[in-house]
């Protein structure tokens, strides 16, 4: 393990109180002001004093804790890893000085760098009796489904690394998920295809890694071109991490019952795997297959508009942002460098998308409604131009976010605030009756 900088944990600062009167019952909650973004109006003492909860479907208003690692601002289209602008990261790092940021928040110097860029690195193989393990699954089993149970399992190959009360091994913990999620989402790409397992090399690079270990076979080496292992390396970095998602809560909420890293993780994937969170770019190409002709693109779009039906274009717009997401200018970028290192400008299917892009960008409605092409758009036209099938899009999501959903999990074990997670609900089934024996009924 590498000696690195720790975090401290500063409290919200108060920024004075609210009040809340109930039935005659007055509270005064706390008002927290964090380093940036909207004050947090703090009900831990609300149901003791007023015997009342607070009602949020889908926890969008709530905070669910307290985190240093990711900051988002969607009306300005902001998203700051420990900081530092996504744009930046992408445009001047690479994924592992980004793994190492969320891991340990601040930016590696050299030395720091070269010692965690080993460890990764070897790391990178996994116990042999997985590769058996592999076996149990259909070969037309979906790698999103292989890689729940086969992350999962993992806790039954290193049983030093679960203890989570050790410093220590959570770290080992942490390595090991980022240095073998890439290898088990290649032999998940090779069992559905039925080739055999490309084994991991100590002297590439993490996103060149994953190429060879995708696309190289026995008979015939793979050597992955420069463009396309930087566009991937952006892929992993601008998809690390996104605040408090569902996924991300997921982790969490699994997390606080003391569960082990492993099996956190793999709860964290079986909810990307969504079609609503992960498998948005799946959807997003989907949808451009369904397209089909650029002749057909107006017709769409008219459904699109038309508020009676209930089409909607994937890959346009965002939940969180309101503005321009920025990953995905950084993520339109990287596309077009793709098409063009691989000729595919003619591909029929992304001048679909490319049309869509033009319309999106120039349009009234979407622009009023700032239904901008989304980092889902972009990213699902990049991978497959690279020669991935959609189904290992979320399997790709679920590699680059795990190094966030480490960071995630290491910030709540050592948080002194957290408990296991609990929430409240509001009855509406019937009040208290009482059992009527069979014959009666």
């Amino acid at each position: 393990m590498i000696s690195a900088p720790t975090s401290q944990h500063k409290p919200g600062t108060p920024a004075g109180t609210a009040s809340v009167s109930h039935e005659g019952k007055t509270v005064e909650l706390p008002v927290l002001k964090g380093s940036v973004g909207p004050h947090v109006i703090d009900i831990r003492k609300l149901y003791a004093e007023t015997d009342t909860f607070t009602y949020d479907p889908g926890f969008t208003s709530t905070a669910s804790c307290e985190s240093s690692i990711t900051f988002i601002d969607g009306d300005k289209g902001v998203l700051l890893y420990r900081g530092y602008p996504i744009e930046q990261l992408a445009e001047h790092g690479d994924f592992l000085e980004t793994c190492y940021l969320l891991l340990y928040g601040d930016l590696p110097t050299a030395q720091q760098m070269k010692e965690f860029d080993r460890a990764i690195t070897y790391h990178t193989m996994v116990h042999e009796q997985i590769n058996y393990f592999f076996r149990g699954f259909r070969r037309d089993a979906h790698p999103m489904a292989v890689m729940v149970g086969v992350v999962g399992a993992l806790s039954a190959f290193y049983h030093d690394s679960t203890d989570i009360d050790d410093p220590h091994q959570r770290m080992v913990a942490s390595y090991r998920m980022v240095a073998k999620m890439p290898t088990i989402a290649a032999m998940a790409h090779k069992y559905s295809i039925g080739q055999p397992f490309v084994y991991p090399r100590n002297d590439l690079g993490y996103a060149e890694n994953f190429l060879r270990m995708c696309f190289a076979v026995p008979a015939e080496e793979y050597k992955a071109s420069p463009t396309l292992a930087r566009a991937l390396d952006r892929i992993f970095i601008l998809h690390a991490d996104h605040e408090q998602n569902a996924s991300t809560s997921t982790v969490r909420l699994a997390g606080s019952s003391g569960a082990n890293p492993f099996a956190c993780i793999a709860a964290g994937i079986a909810c990307l795997w969504g079609p609503a969170h992960g498998g948005a770019n799946e959807a997003a190409l989907q949808m451009l297959q369904e397209i089909g002709d650029v002749k057909r693109i107006p017709e769409y779009i008219a459904l699109a508009k038309d508020k009676n039906d209930p089409l909607r274009l994937m890959g346009f717009g965002h939940r969180i942002y309101k503005n321009y997401d920025p990953r995905a200018k950084v993520m339109q970028k990287t596309c077009h460098e793709v098409l063009d290192e691989l000729g595919l400008k003619n591909d029929p299917l992304l001048a679909v998308a490319m049309e869509l892009e033009r319309i999106a960008l120039n349009d009234d409605y979407f622009v009023e409604k700032k239904l901008y092409p989304n980092i889902d758009f972009y990213s699902g036209i990049t991978l497959k131009a690279m020669g991935f099938p959609t189904a290992m899009f979320t399997a790709l999501f679920a590699l680059a976010r795990t190094v966030g959903w480490i960071a995630q999990w290491t910030e709540m074990i050592e948080d002194p605030a957290q408990k296991i997670g609990r929430p409240r609900q509001l009855y509406t089934g019937h009040p208290r009756r009482d059992y009527v024996p069979l014959q009666k009924r």
